[in-house]
């Protein structure tokens, strides 16, 4: 259950700085200001949750009639949505509101952008370059990976690094080892997965003790998220406002400067929080929406839009997956996360047209007992190899469980994440004919995954059916196509950086061009979106926006250096 605090929800006097969502982009900022004696207010649309009650949410989770919404408490008039579009996209399966934000529920991967994601006009023709480069935000990716905890080692098609990792990296699991000689016969390097999960004791959390419940619960607090610098802001005076979703931002006279962010609160009161500085960090649909929501005279089709590019170049890394057999029990759900992966195929000159991270499943199909719980008609494509069929074939009881048995021990799956190019008409709007809970109109998502990126995945699939070829894998064949690929659930773009007023949103310091006390600390700024987990990205740009934000404040020169 969640916890209600019987907290103050009125407006605090005029903070140096409101930040909008406590998630990874928004708990960074509120910490590393927080730190350096700045008055900071934190806004955010959902609740506390207890770790206490996490584990009552992995036996939710593990429920087999239980929903993602369900275990965080997702759903409803609040959370309400509409999509348009080439896909229908299922936006509240990928979101969480409350303290900590979506992390509450990610695997914890965080590789880093490579220098070419930051130079795909440039390098390939694709899309626009980033107004920074992969050197100017490396320092911070270095700050990023000791702030979350990563757990990596380096190897030799990473991007380049200053340091090293600040965890040693994951072992690797069983069913990921089976890999390694079909990888070293293609001469493709196999190199760990970096995580912000902990693989020895860190900053005050244990290590892994291995739940397997990564996505959608962590129960021990091994892996991060973004309650740890939430919860550290507040011991350094930040102040949190839960369940105080914001329903517009209101402007000087002049429009430009933000005066007021005005937020909902539970009783039904409505409240202004003033401030000198507000920073956007509610994902890349709720930042969107919120400033296609704060129209006013001088801003008619939302603030900071005069180039009208508020909620334009969504994308997301569309994924495909190839399932085989092998004649060895591959014990595929004993971890619940990868260990290994390969970047060799991330530059467009090294296999498939596009980016790809290239990573073999340790979670190669559904659990066994969910498996013979649930109805076949329920599991879809969720299900890989033969269990299916034998799902449907009469069978109960022991009998059904050992041919399970039988079949999953030797299942092993591979899948590729693709990069997805920006295009225009992949966006964010508002769907005025439904309302949320405050009677406003809901986030609409128009999107299609493109030519570019369903060609990457089926060269990618034939880049995978070389790996379990080799590997020995019979019976191969694509749960996941590319026809109908799954989402990594990762929202980027919608106010992309630029220096242009009028092909960008935010400037290369994330604040908006239109108004000068608003920036956006949210994967919404991505230019591209590489094939790379934006996590770790989103971070280092929070730290990094933090620090611009304090050399404006206080007139000390921005440093990479906390």
């Amino acid at each position: 259950m969640t916890r209600r605090f019987r907290a103050r929800r009125s407006a605090a006097n005029v903070p140096d700085v409101c930040v909008v969502g406590s998630g990874p982009g928004g708990a960074l900022v509120a910490d590393s200001l927080a730190a350096r004696g700045h008055d900071v207010v934190v806004l955010e649309a959902g609740p506390r949750f207890d770790l206490e009650d996490r584990m009552e949410r992995m036996r939710r989770a593990l429920h087999p009639g239980s929903t993602f919404q369900a275990v965080w408490d997702m759903g409803g008039p609040r959370d309400a949505y509409s999509t348009s579009g080439e896909q229908a996209y299922s936006l509240n399966t990928s979101r969480v509101k409350g303290v900590g934000g979506t992390s509450l529920h990610w695997g914890g991967m965080t590789p880093r952008l490579h220098p070419e994601d930051f130079e795909m006009r440039t390098r390939y023709g694709v899309g626009e370059d980033w107004p920074i480069s992969y050197a100017d935000l490396e320092p911070y990716y270095a700050r990023a990976e000791v702030e979350l905890g990563v757990a990596g080692a380096d190897s030799a098609y990473a991007p380049p690094r200053s340091t090293e990792f600040p965890l040693p990296a994951h072992p690797t699991s069983h069913s990921d080892r089976l890999f390694a000689d079909a990888f070293d016969a293609l001469d493709i390097e196999l190199a760990p997965v970096p995580r912000a999960v902990n693989s020895v004791p860190y900053d005050g959390r244990s290590g892994c003790v291995g739940f397997g419940t990564c996505t959608p619960v962590c129960p021990s607090g091994a892996k991060y998220d973004a309650t740890v610098h939430a919860e550290r802001a507040e011991r350094r005076g930040a102040r949190i406002v839960t369940e105080a979703p914001v329903v517009r931002l209101e402007h000087d006279a002049t429009g430009e400067r933000v005066t007021a962010a005005v937020y909902r609160t539970p009783d039904g009161g409505e409240h202004r929080q003033r401030a000198r500085t507000f920073v956007l960090a509610c994902g890349a649909v709720e930042t969107a929406r919120l400033l296609l929501l704060s129209t006013s005279e001088v801003y008619s089709d939302g603030l900071a839009n005069s180039s009208g590019l508020v909620g334009r170049y969504f994308m997301e890394h569309p994924y495909v997956r190839l399932t085989g057999y092998v004649d060895e029990p591959t014990a595929p759900q004993n971890v619940g996360y990868s260990t290994s992966f390969t970047e060799q195929f991330y530059q467009h000159d090294r296999g498939p047209t596009g980016s790809v991270l290239v990573e073999p499943s340790n979670t190669a199909g559904t659990p066994l007992a969910t498996a013979a719980l649930v109805r076949p008609s329920r599991l879809g494509n969720a299900v890989s190899g033969r269990a299916p069929g034998l799902l449907g074939g009469g069978r109960w009881g022991d009998d059904l469980l050992a041919d399970l048995r039988d079949e999953y021990e030797g299942l092993v799956a591979i899948g590729a994440w693709v990069e997805m190019p920006p295009e225009y008409d992949n966006h964010v709007g508002l769907d005025e004919s439904t309302t949320d809970a405050a009677g406003n109109p809901v986030p609409d998502l128009s999107f299609g995954v493109g030519d570019a990126a369903r060609g990457t995945l089926t060269e990618s699939l034939d880049l995978l059916d070389g790996i379990l070829e080799e590997l020995g894998a019979t019976d191969r064949e694509a749960p996941v196509t590319p026809e109908d690929p799954w989402y990594a659930l990762h929202h980027l773009g919608t106010t992309r950086m630029g220096t242009d007023p009028e092909t960008s949103v935010v400037d290369p310091n994330c604040r908006t061009h239109d108004l000068s006390n608003l920036y956006v600390s949210s994967s919404s700024v991505f230019v591209t979106g590489g094939a790379a987990n934006p996590t770790l990205t989103i971070a280092a740009l929070a730290l990094r926006l933090a620090d611009h934000v304090h050399a404006e404040r206080t007139g000390e020169k921005a440093t990479s250096a906390r």
